[in-house]
């Protein structure tokens, strides 16, 4: 089995117009918070020693919304990889026909704007990591206050090769959305100049 057929079973076949070049981003775009999983749940569910252990947030932490815990990392991790996964539905056949299974809906045409507003959305939330990544270099955090590094050493590097594949998802996601938005439309103009 070569790897474009497994691919394409986990995805589902590419839509008519789809580019080499548009695939290949939107694979790209699914993996990049892959690197970033492992690493949370290495560190934070296994206990490995990938981050030195506080027993308080560091000064100027701000409040803590969630508790981290194992679930918290669990779902963090699972929603993040499923919503990577959605920028396939930009090059992917159920990304422009809802997939039969979904009750009321399956057959139907997906409205291009209901994957081009919450991609676009999506695209620009997403430009948070650069900017974080860019304070956390910094020192600080994301308000701009001084940070109490919890990586050193081996650790920092480990944490820089998982998290710097985020900085790609947001603009991987909106040269995708630009891209699904120009091929829905010139295949409805195709359409509507064969009538």
């Amino acid at each position: 089995m070569t790897a474009r057929t497994i691919l394409s079973k986990l995805h589902g076949r590419s839509a008519v117009g789809v580019p080499r070049w548009a695939m290949l981003a939107a694979y790209a775009a699914a993996l990049t918070t892959l690197p970033s999983t492992i690493w949370r749940i290495t560190a934070f569910v296994f206990e490995a020693p990938l981050v030195k252990r506080l027993d308080a947030p560091s000064p100027g932490h701000g409040p803590i919304l969630v508790p981290e815990g194992v679930w918290y990392i669990i779902t963090l991790s699972l929603v993040s990889e499923v919503l990577s996964f959605l920028a396939l539905g930009l090059v992917c056949e159920w990304g422009e026909v809802w997939p039969r299974w979904i009750p009321g809906l399956g057959g139907r045409r997906v409205p291009a704007l209901a994957a081009v507003i919450p991609a676009s959305v999506g695209a620009t939330v997403l430009l948070i990591f650069p900017y974080a990544l860019a304070m956390m270099a910094s020192g600080r955090m994301l308000n701009g206050s001084p940070s109490t590094p919890i990586i050193e050493g081996w650790q920092s590097a480990a944490f820089w090769i998982a998290y710097l594949p985020l900085v790609a998802w947001g603009p991987l996601l909106g040269i995708l959305t630009v891209h699904y938005s120009r091929r829905r439309r010139a295949a409805q103009s195709a359409v509507a100049s064969m009538r």
